[in-house]
This record gives C-alpha cells, sequence and structure tokens, in this order.
C-alpha cells in the first residue's frame, strides 16, 4: 500500500549545511533514458518538468511524455522504489525504501534506504541516511516542509522533522506523550501536508494540527468530535486553496474501530467539522486543478467539479491509437493541471488533455532483441492471474515481442507436454519496425483458467521465424 500526499503550495528559502553525497548529473552521472518502472505512486510537478515516482526510481519528464528520463543510486537516490515524493520550485525531496533480510527474520521485511534532496531541479542532489534507530521497517511514507523544517513520517521511525535540511533529525510526537512509535498508534505517521500557518500529519490514530512548528498539537479523530472524519488510519492529506474555498482533504480508512468506515473526510474549517464523501472508498491520493478535485482510489480515478458534492468516476482507462490500456482499476496517484490530467497506476502511467475521451500511456520496458536481450518475453514472471494486472475477474501476463518490418503475428500458448492451449492472435498484421505486446489472461481456449505450471509460448512472425518463451503461472 502505497501512503502519500499531495502537492504542497508553500516554497521556501533553502539554507545549506555540509552535503552528503554529492553526484552532479550530465557529467558525473547522466539520467538514463525511459520511464524507470510500470507502478507510479506519487506524481509531482515544477511545469514543464513532471516527476514521478515508481517502483524502481525517480523519473521526469519535461516534454509532457514525449521523452522520459530516470534516477536512481547512480544519480545520487537511495536504492529501491520511491516511498514519498515533495516538490516545490526547484526543490525535490524524494524518500526511497527496499527489501532487505535480517537475522531474526526469514522472509524480507521493508526498509528505508534514505532520503535525498535536490535545490536545482535534479542537477545534483545530497544523499541521507533514513532516520531512526534502524531503517528496518521504517520507511518514510510521506514528506512535508512547513516554515523551512523539514517533517517525514514512517511506521517504525514515527514522525520527525530536520531543521537543518536533513543533517539531523528529531522526534517530533504529535502530541504530549513521550516519543513511541512502536506502542502509541498516534506516533506511527503515514501522510503529511503543510498549509500557509499549519503543519497536518495523519497517524494510525486520526489527523494532527500545530500551527507552532510542533510545540504544540490538536487531534482530530473519529471518537473526539460530533462531526468526526470517518476512520482513524489516514493514509493521505491533501490542501486545496482557491480564491473560494480553503479544504483540507483526508483519506481516511477504518482503523480498529467497529463504527469506523473507509471514506475520504474534508474539512472547510480547519478540522472543527469535516464531511464525509466517497463512502466506503479506499482512497490513496488527491490532486487538485483549481477547484475540480480528483481523488486516486482502489475501485477508480474519482473527479468532482463541486468540492466533493457530486463525484464522477473515470471509466478503464485505454489507450485507442495503440490499443494499449490499463489493466488495472487500482489508481495510485494523480496529478492535474489545464485539464492535463496523469494517473499512476501499477500498471503503468497515463495521460489525458480531454477529460478521458482518449488517453496515452507509458510503460517501462526493456527493448527485445537489442542489446543482447531475446526477440520476446514475457511480465510480470511468474503470473499470478489472481494478482497480476487484475480487471474486472481476470490476471493479464504480457508477452513482449520485437518485429523487425512489417509482418504478420501469431501468437500460441503450450502446457509443458506441448499440449496447444489457446491461440491469442492468428496472422495480425504488425507494423514494424518496432516493439509490440500482446495480453493472455491465463485462460485457455475455452475460457477456462489454467492450472498452475510452467507454459511455454511461441511468436511466430511471417518471413521472420518462430520465437519462444516460458510463462510460469503460480496462483
Amino acid at each position: 500500500m502505497r501512503l502519500r500526499t499531495s502537492c504542497i503550495l508553500c516554497i521556501v528559502a533553502l539554507s545549506y549545511g555540509k552535503p552528503v553525497d554529492t553526484f552532479l548529473l550530465g557529467t558525473q552521472a547522466t539520467p538514463r533514458s525511459g520511464l524507470a518502472g510500470n507502478g507510479i505512486t506519487d506524481i509531482r510537478a515544477n511545469l514543464p518538468r513532471i516527476w514521478f515516482g515508481t517502483g524502481q526510481g525517480l523519473s521526469f519528464t519535461d516534454d509532457g511524455g514525449q521523452n522520459f528520463f530516470s534516477l536512481g543510486p547512480q544519480q545520487g537516490l537511495g536504492r529501491g522504489s520511491v516511498s514519498a515524493l515533495w516538490v516545490s520550485g526547484d526543490t525535490i525531496w524524494v524518500a526511497t525504501a527496499a527489501d532487505t533480510l535480517t537475522s531474526v527474520s526469514e522472509s524480507y521485511l521493508p526498509m528505508g534506504s534514505g532520503l535525498g534532496v535536490s535545490i536545482d531541479n535534479g542537477v545534483t542532489w545530497n544523499h541521507f541516511p533514513q532516520p531512526g534507530p534502524t531503517p528496518v521497517q521504517n520507511l518514510t511514507y510521506d514528506i512535508a516542509v512547513f516554515r523551512n523544517t523539514v517533517w517525514i513520517v514512517s511506521w517504525g521511525g514515527g514522525v520527525r522533522k530536520s531543521d537543518d535540511w536533513g543533517e539531523t533529525w528529531q522526534e517530533a510526537a504529535p502530541d504530549s506523550m513521550l516519543f513511541n512509535p512502536g506502542a502509541r498508534l498516534n506516533h506511527r505517521g503515514f501522510s503529511a501536508v503543510a498549509t500557509e500557518d499549519a503543519i497536518w500529519i495523519g497517524t494510525a490514530e486520526g489527523i494532527n494540527r500545530s500551527q507552532d512548528n510542533g510545540l504544540s498539537w490538536t487531534n482530530f479523530n473519529h471518537y473526539n468530535q460530533s462531526q468526526p472524519i470517518s476512520g482513524n488510519f489516514v493514509v493521505a492529506l491533501a490542501y486545496q486553496r482557491t480564491l473560494k474555498q480553503r479544504v483540507i482533504w483526508a483519506a481516511t480508512w477504518k482503523a480498529e474501530g467497529e463504527n469506523e468506515t473507509y471514506a475520504v473526510s474534508k474539512s472547510h474549517d480547519d478540522g472543527r467539522t469535516w464531511e464525509i464523501v466517497l463512502p466506503g472508498e479506499k482512497a490513496h491520493n488527491f490532486c487538485f486543478d483549481d477547484s475540480v478535485v480528483y481523488v486516486a482510489a482502489e475501485s477508480g480515478l474519482f473527479k468532482s467539479i463541486d468540492y466533493g458534492k457530486s463525484w464522477y468516476i473515470f471509466p478503464d482507462i485505454e489507450d485507442q491509437q495503440s490499443s494499449e490500456r490499463v489493466y488495472n482499476r487500482d489508481i495510485y496517484s494523480a496529478y492535474a493541471r489545464d485539464n492535463d490530467l496523469w494517473a499512476g497506476t501499477a500498471d503503468g502511467l497515463a495521460r489525458t488533455t480531454n477529460n478521458g475521451y482518449t488517453w496515452e500511456i507509458f510503460r517501462a520496458f526493456v527493448p527485445a532483441g537489442v542489446d543482447g536481450q531475446p526477440r520476446t518475453f514475457a511480465y510480470p514472471n511468474p503470473f499470478s492471474p489472481f494478482r497480476h494486472n487484475v480487471l474486472g475477474e481476470d490476471g493479464h501476463v504480457r508477452i513482449q515481442y520485437n518485429a523487425l518490418r512489417f509482418t504478420r503475428a501469431t501468437i500460441r500458448i503450450y502446457d509443458f507436454a506441448m499440449d496447444l492451449v489457446c491461440t491469442l492472435i492468428e496472422s495480425r498484421p504488425v507494423i514494424g519496425p518496432g516493439d509490440f505486446t500482446q495480453v493472455w489472461n491465463g485462460r485457455n481456449d475455452y475460457g477456462d483458467p489454467v492450472a498452475n505450471g510452467v507454459y511455454f509460448y511461441s511468436v511466430e512472425l511471417e518471413n521472420d521465424g518462430i520465437y519462444w518463451g516460458k510463462i510460469i503461472v503460480l496462483n
């Protein structure tokens, strides 16, 4: 589950201490071409540049998606996926996370791999290790900056702040209790946002507001107000400011209370009262295009033009020009500006400039047939029809192949005994050269789900050859 916040409006004047591990892009470490990964967990912008947090690093585009570039450990960031992203002007804060094995665990555990900051729009970076007693089960879920203080929130590391731009970090319990994330739900942070006059922290026990940079706090939870938030597990916070409205938005999930519910909670009076909208929805993130509200949620992307009184949900995302589609309803992140809407999913990145009537889909992939790569491969692999790229009742695995010229393609699936399972396409025209994909939903020609096991597939390209690959089906 990706936990994040929305765009922060404040722009800060920065001062620096001694940097840790500086990397200069363009000379010592040039960003690599292409989108880093297909799981798009966060989207932020300092136009014309748009930043994307992915499961394999940080990416950006300066030209609306015509070209993407990506950053990782070689460019000064921590290893693994982007777990939090904050952008304001030329300043970017990035938190990363990875998996690790420990001496007391037989399975992999999540760990924070540190924080990176750039004050020159990603040209140079400073990297800091993950704050806290241990990085294990201590990854940063969100970042906010309020009055030149950097705030981060995590589960194992709790809520922390830095007044010297990352050189040192202080424990910052969002209440008057002794700091103890292991024992106190309100010290386990999951979201943060700054307004003009307050820092807001979402935890496993509600929403906390401080107007004096953490010296004192007000807590809003499901039980201490007459018009409360829907649930105490607050996975995202966002601030919307227009000429007419000033709204705090929260993705409030059911925590431990039986009468708590999943929904979106919003407040027009700095938290004194809350209104519940989108009941039952598990929201992940918010973004705004002036008065228009977008909610990225488990069941899709929602839009409201009246501050949440009524909602429209976008249909399934499909690129009609390329016939590509997003095989997932779950939307992790979104960004909108002047009707330019981006949506981040576990199955790639999508963009529309006409309110969803048409979409363009972008994905990270390794080109087939070049630099020693085979002419075809399948991903994800192993493939679970119950968990991977699920849309409707089916999961989907992609078979990628390379065509050198115009040809016709036939793709077939066989079981381990080389008996034919299904024919995906037969003599379909392919306008090469280039890379192409075909999806399989894990069913045979009769529509029955296949059993777990090893399956082979063939890509037959007319006047070229037959190329083979293997898919492991594992539920």
